[in-house]
């Protein structure tokens, strides 16, 4: 069975017990099996499903957008080598180990997933409308809020880009063939399976201290623990494995935090707890948070078109991979529908080291993969392989569709220090940047709203945890 299978048998077998072990305290606010459906109804539940649904296709298209669009943004990946170096590296060293592999791995997929999923069914289980809004909207919205960073700035994962280090989640078996069709394996900043959960716990704390209570007194208290726990887990695991560098854990923070923000004040207006959705509202304030939150999109948007510029104008023979002695790495070509064709440039930019190159299927590649390892002498007996001499050129023509496949490539030196620099270009032959911005816009007005709403608060004397309309402040005065 998939990686996906196995994760969703266990969704379903686990989401009842952990909903049962975390609400044992509160027993009264179980909302009975014969009420589930009224409940569902009720409360408008049925938005909730429909809310994922919606970022799972959002999700597919964001995804669709991120390898063709690489040849035309570049990536940062430089940038953020130069600055923090290789201490992803050194945490691998220190802690690595098969079993902590095999368990982070596991810990990686399933919670990450699970805690998505059984959160929202756990608020919902215990009565509890306002927290189950929130963490399924945090979950639709931190995905929305990331898709300029990752389309417009893209960071290479970790283990293709530091030397020796290895690709601990990425080169196993049905893992590969699970995240290659899944997720595009680069993309780093910042990291969701930080963004997420820390989006969870500020939602957690904005909530019970706008009301008053503490996080001990809290009756989610240890759920709340639950998440924490598991946050500080992959925090070490997307250092570990192979993934994210350091930077991409505050950033993930940040979107976070603003994607928190902006539930946390946004919640009690889509309940219509203080009156209508539009109470409060006229042709002035609706004016003024145009102007102004427009004007905020409109700057951050420039400062994306000038990052690409930069890019733009340094792109030429830009490093794709950097891999030592006997490392290998892989590019993915994502699949195409029937007619359209993928052109690729592998450019070995070392003056005297070869590069070893195979091109395949990813299902065909997962035999040679395993232990977050690649066994290249196997590898090369299952593809296409190819010799690039320094300073020389391959090229490869995708036309087959409907399946992934991977460009592999491979340092056969076994002198220590000799680092071989790769350029990989892919040509989708599409448009994508208006499809790219078009996705963009949600993220850059939800930063625009949370910015404007807390300057506000503030020049009000307000507290950031006030979540009331702007429309109550003078009457509460």
């Amino acid at each position: 069975m998939s990686p996906y299978t196995v994760m969703m048998m266990l969704v379903v077998f686990f989401t009842p017990v952990v909903c049962w072990l975390f609400s044992i305290n509160q027993k009264e606010h179980r909302v009975p099996i014969n009420q589930w459906a009224r409940e569902f109804h009720e409360k408008r539940y049925y938005l909730h499903a429909m809310g994922y649904l919606i970022i799972v296709k959002w999700k597919s298209i964001t995804d669709l957008l991120n390898e063709p669009i690489k040849s035309h943004v570049g990536h940062w990946t430089d940038l953020v080598y130069s600055i923090e170096g290789e201490f992803a590296k050194l945490v691998q060293d220190t802690f690595l180990n098969d079993t902590l592999t095999t368990v982070l791995n596991f810990h990686y997929l399933f919670i990450y997933l699970f805690l998505i999923y059984v959160t929202t069914v756990y608020f919902a289980y215990t009565g509890d409308r306002d927290m189950t809004d929130k963490v399924t909207l945090n979950y639709l919205l931190i995905y929305a809020l990331a898709v300029p960073y990752y389309l417009f700035f893209n960071v290479e994962v970790t283990s293709s880009w530091i030397p020796g280090m290895e690709a601990l989640l990425y080169h196993d078996g049905a893992y590969t063939v699970f995240y290659a069709s899944h997720d595009p394996l680069d993309n780093c900043v910042p990291s969701l399976h930080v963004a997420i959960p820390f989006g969870i716990l500020m939602l957690n704390y904005l909530h019970v201290k706008e009301k008053g209570g503490t996080m001990k007194q809290w009756r989610h208290y240890y759920y709340h623990m639950f998440i924490l726990i598991n946050t500080l887990i992959f925090i070490f695991s997307i250092l570990y494995l192979g993934i994210h560098w350091f930077v991409d854990i505050p950033l993930g923070m940040i979107i976070g935090g603003i994607g928190a923000l902006f539930i946390h004040h946004l919640q009690p207006r889509l309940r219509n707890d203080h009156g209508s959705f539009f109470k409060g509202m006229d042709k002035l304030k609706i004016k003024r948070h145009v102007i102004i939150e427009g004007a905020i999109s409109l700057l951050m948007f420039t400062l994306i078109l000038m990052a690409i510029n930069v890019q733009v104008e340094n792109s030429d023979d830009r490093t794709s991979f950097r891999l030592g002695p006997e490392d290998s790495t892989y590019e993915i070509i994502q699949e195409i529908k029937y007619g359209e064709t993928v052109n690729s440039s592998i450019k070995n930019l070392d003056d005297t080291l070869t590069l070893e190159v195979v091109y395949i299927s990813v299902e065909d590649s997962a035999a040679a993969m395993q232990n977050g390892s690649i066994d290249w002498n196997y590898l090369t007996t299952l593809g296409d392989y190819y010799v690039v001499q320094p300073k020389s050129t391959l090229h490869l023509e995708t036309d087959s569709y409907l399946i992934y496949n991977l460009i592999v490539i491979h340092n056969p030196s076994t002198i220590d220090g000799e680092v071989l620099e790769v350029s990989i270009v892919n040509d989708y032959h599409g448009d994508v940047m208006w499809k790219a911005i078009l996705l963009s816009i949600p993220s850059l007005w939800m930063t625009a709203f949370v910015l404007y709403r807390l300057q506000r608060l503030k020049a009000n004397k307000k507290s950031i945890l006030d979540s009331s309309p702007s429309h109550l402040w003078s009457q509460e005065e």
